[in-house]
């Protein structure tokens, strides 16, 4: 089987749950066609540098996955059908990253950060 990395960018009119239900119903083609999903991160709503279908906006996910080519293959058959698909890669990879993406790690560096601070000071003064 080969690795991959895939990333699909979805409509902004989608709700974040149904880009999540976008991505388990990936996962589950992936496993029926005898692969398997590593990962999947679903980074959020993103600002596209260009419009895309009249979207200024699209949910970004990224899915690292173990899969025969036909099952990815079938995958991307199936986005090309789908309505709320704006597009998706897939690159083939020598090994899979399963860390948090760089995205997602300045995320949680940022919140860490925010814990450690504790309440804003602005916040405090409005509480008295």
């Amino acid at each position: 089987m080969a690795l991959y990395e895939h990333v699909v960018i979805s409509r902004q009119d989608i709700s974040p749950q149904q880009a999540e239900a976008l991505n388990d119903q990936l996962k589950s083609m992936i496993e029926e066609s005898g692969g398997a999903v590593a990962k999947i991160e679903y980074w959020g709503l993103r600002n596209l540098t260009y419009r895309i279908k009249k979207n200024r906006k699209a949910h970004y996910s990224l899915l690292a996955v173990d899969a025969p080519p036909a099952a990815m293959a079938e995958v991307e058959r199936q986005l090309s059908i789908n309505e709320d698909v704006l597009r998706w890669l897939t690159v083939r990879v020598e090994e899979l990253d399963l860390e948090l993406s760089p995205l997602l790690a300045r995320r949680e560096r940022e919140r860490e950060r925010e814990r450690e601070r504790g309440p804003r000071e602005d916040a405090v003064e409005a509480e008295a």
